[in-house]
């Protein structure tokens, strides 16, 4: 039985705060983010002072309710915040995402002591958080985690290697999730889920180098007889943690897919802005119909992406399970971004090689949302099965 989930009042938000705040994300954006994209990118630094601005803005709290400290943003404007932000750089709402999911599962299942403690320390940015899911033998399939927490007096004895972490190196705390039953059938009625602290036992190894998703950490977090509280236990109750986590991954769902529509947004408006400036036989090539074609293309994926994206979204705000919308939206949208920025390679030609030019950051950074928050090759099956199981014969 899972752990029964206390209910989230829906929120909403006047259209008019909506669009100041948006406004807000567009003139930081331009002051802050643009100019020093590259810079970071290029060379894999963290974005220090980025961070300390979205803490400032109020973006570790956007979808954290409002009586803990958080913006109390509904998922479609937190989507369009994304949306926004990845069409110039994707990687940085990674570093709020994992954290956001993070507090998604201590809001949904948390008991009342645990949300009074960590909910308004994580909406305020003073500790930030991540996701502590996958293993080397682990992805997509969680059941198969090894990762063991044994009970031993007022405390979880915890052992074993999480890998591909997001922020793992700047990070102050992790949902963990571990096997505090490793005989349990089916297995996932044996997995719970931990908010683990960075503390004596918890050690950070290897920084990942990547194709992309550049600045932002990637890498692994290792546990040896490491002693977790166990009133850090989320929900205080074993063998729930499986539920709590794919509950959160919604929500990372819907993110993952709002990068794509941003990339794919992005993509698109770089390709238009060149394909009018760029001249080939005495004219500029978005008059020739081979590139027309690729921009008919191009801005019906961004459309499409989007409209699936904020339908996840606002199904996610009424409160209704959206594992399918979620679903569709990543899978639709990540290759969307995917498609659009090979397209707009295509249409830049040789300087698309250059990293003079922003275009070749986003072909390296989309390939990784049809891997992340489980495989694109998975959401199809989820979308199948669920689908199925709503349309019965």
């Amino acid at each position: 039985m899972a752990t029964a989930a206390l209910p989230v009042a829906r929120r909403t938000i006047d259209p008019d705060d909506e669009a100041a705040f948006l406004d807000a994300i567009d003139q930081w954006l331009k002051r802050s983010v643009i100019p020093v994209v590259m810079h970071h990118d290029h060379n894999d630094l963290w974005p220090a002072e980025l961070v300390a601005e979205m803490a400032e803005m109020g973006l570790f709290g956007a979808t954290i309710g409002r009586e803990y400290g958080g913006l109390g943003l509904p998922a479609t404007t937190y989507a369009k915040i994304v949306m926004k932000i990845s069409a110039h750089w994707m990687a940085i709402t990674g570093i709020f995402n994992s954290h956001l999911i993070m507090a998604v599962a201590i809001e949904r299942f948390g008991t009342p002591a645990q949300k009074a403690k960590w909910l308004p320390r994580l909406a305020s940015g003073e500790i930030r958080g991540g996701l502590a899911l996958t293993e080397p033998n682990a992805g997509t399939d969680l059941q198969a985690i090894r990762m063991t927490a044994v009970r031993d007096g007022d405390d979880y004895i915890v052992n074993g290697t999480k890998t591909w972490i997001s922020n793992a190196l700047h990070a102050d705390v992790f949902a963990l999730l571990v096997k505090t039953d490793p005989t349990a059938n089916p297995r996932y009625k044996g997995m719970s889920l931990f908010i683990a602290d960075k503390r004596d036992g918890f050690t950070t190894g290897k920084k990942f180098k990547k194709l992309g998703y550049n600045a932002i950490d990637s890498a692994e977090l290792i546990f040896d007889n490491f002693r977790v509280p166990a009133d850090q236990l989320i929900g205080s109750i074993e063998g729930q943690g499986f539920f709590q986590a794919t509950g959160g991954l919604e929500l990372g769902r819907i993110n993952v897919a709002a990068r794509g529509v941003g990339l794919a947004e992005g993509a698109l408006r770089l390709a238009t802005g060149y394909a009018q400036q760029r001249e080939t036989m005495g004219k500029p090539i978005a008059e020739h119909q081979a590139i027309q074609l690729k921009l008919g293309d191009m801005v019906t994926r961004a459309r499409a992406a989007r409209l699936l994206t904020l339908d996840a979204a606002t199904t996610y705000d009424r409160g209704e399970r959206c594992d399918m919308e979620a679903g569709m939206a990543k899978y639709f949208a990540s290759e969307a971004a995917v498609d659009n920025s090979q397209d707009a390679m295509r249409i830049y030609g040789g300087y698309s090689y250059s990293k003079e030019y922003d275009i070749e950051r986003f072909y390296r950074d989309a390939m990784f949302l049809c891997i992340g928050e489980g495989t694109n090759e998975m959401q199809r099956m989820i979308i199948s099965k669920q689908w199925v199981k709503r349309n019965p014969a």
